[in-house]
């Protein structure tokens, strides 16, 4: 492997500590709900500008999107990190630090692995280093839940056949994600006569009704191919009036997730089954609405695969002295890999509580991974 790290990078990275730092408690301050990240994209945006980057823009699903070399260029590489973040909020977020870690919500999902990628992308501007091929720098929208992956889709759309190898940093050092993790996710609805709990006793009640479904989905035995991993969850139920009204209304969450194509497609097929039965009943109407679908991988050239995937356990072994492991997971990669490119997910910092408020980002760990990430950049450069 190529040794990058040259006097003049060794220089930066030393020197950049700081800054990093306050780019990170920043950027983590600005909220970025999945489908709402304009804050966080102007930004981005802007502080490309500020750092001499030319021809930065921000496409219609809000990517922010900085292209070097790809004017009729085939062989593009891609590399993002995402911008948005679980959590609702539209006002401004705490970010707080002792002095071992960093707090906030998304501080390390995916905000301190879209802030390395901005070091290393102002140390190839001010630089003037030119790739040999296309790249694609992309601070991405839509990657948590609901999101639905609609910033890569759309990425990958705009840029059909051209994308050769794709690698987004998202999560920890000791990972990396390289099989996909497909999932359906539905909201089920159930619809009833209902009526008042006395007088009309007897008068299908929708919560009992959908309580009968989802016993029949939980009874579901999941397929297995190989060392595939398939699960199913009811992640929220509401509905009903008062304790005094035979409910009408009630609905459910569901998903089910495979690593597996196949498996996926039982899955689906079982579900279908499974709601075909429950609207046989008489008297209670079941409807199904489609809340996202993240696909599998598809034919991907696995030698080339094992190659990144080598490539970048490798460097992040070198920079942290930790075992790494190869998992299977729902990222951005599901879009590429489904398309037949080969993509991996690589981890650059060590923390704990993603997805909740409590979240944190080891402060020792960000210098680790802002090497990580240069080594794994400008190697391919």
């Amino acid at each position: 492997m190529e040794n990058i790290f040259t006097d003049s990078l060794n220089t930066y990275l030393e020197n950049s500590f700081e800054e990093t730092c306050k780019l990170l408690e920043t950027l983590a301050a600005i909220p970025a709900p999945s489908h709402h990240e304009e804050k966080r994209a102007e930004f981005v945006k802007n502080w490309l500008v500020e750092q001499g980057a030319e021809g930065v823009y921000i496409d219609e699903a809000l990517n922010v999107i900085y292209p070097l070399n790809c004017d009729n260029n085939d062989d593009i590489i891609v590399f993002m990190a995402h911008t948005d973040i679980v959590f609702p909020d539209t006002e401004p977020i705490k970010v707080t630090r002792d002095d071992k870690y960093y707090y906030a919500p998304g501080i390390g999902d995916d905000t301190t692995c879209l802030v390395q990628m901005l070091m290393v992308i102002k140390y190839i501007i001010k630089n003037n280093i030119k790739p040999t091929r296309g790249v694609l720098f992309v601070a991405n929208s839509c990657e948590e839940g609901l999101g639905n992956l609609k910033g890569t889709r759309q990425l990958m759309k705009d840029f059909e056949g051209r994308v050769a190898e794709f690698y987004t940093f998202d999560g920890m050092y000791q990972h990396i994600c390289n099989k996909c993790v497909g999932s359906h996710r539905y909201e089920i609805e159930c619809i009833t006569e209902g009526g008042h709990s006395f007088n009309a006793f007897g008068k299908a009640n929708s919560i009992h009704k959908l309580s009968e479904l989802i016993c029949d989905l939980f009874s579901i035995e999941v397929p297995v191919k190989g060392d595939s991993k398939t699960t199913y969850n009811v992640g929220v139920i509401e509905g009903g009036t008062s304790v005094n009204t035979i409910a009408q209304y009630a609905k459910v969450l569901y998903e089910y997730r495979s690593d597996n194509i196949d498996c996926l497609e039982i899955m689906k097929n079982t579900f279908e089954e499974k709601i075909n039965k429950a609207n046989q009943a008489p008297d209670a109407e079941f409807k199904v609405n489609i809340l996202g679908i993240r696909p599998c991988s598809g034919e991907v050239d696995n030698e080339k695969l094992t190659a990144m995937s080598e490539r970048v356990i490798e460097i992040q072994k070198k920079h942290s002295d930790l075992n790494v492991v190869a998992n299977s997971g729902s990222t951005d990669c599901n879009i590429p890999m489904s398309l037949g490119v080969p993509a991996v997910c690589c981890g650059t910092y060590i923390g704990d509580g993603a997805h909740t408020r409590e979240e944190r980002v080891l402060i020792e760990s960000i210098s680790v991974g802002l090497k990580i990430t240069a080594e794994i950049i400008l190697g391919l450069f």
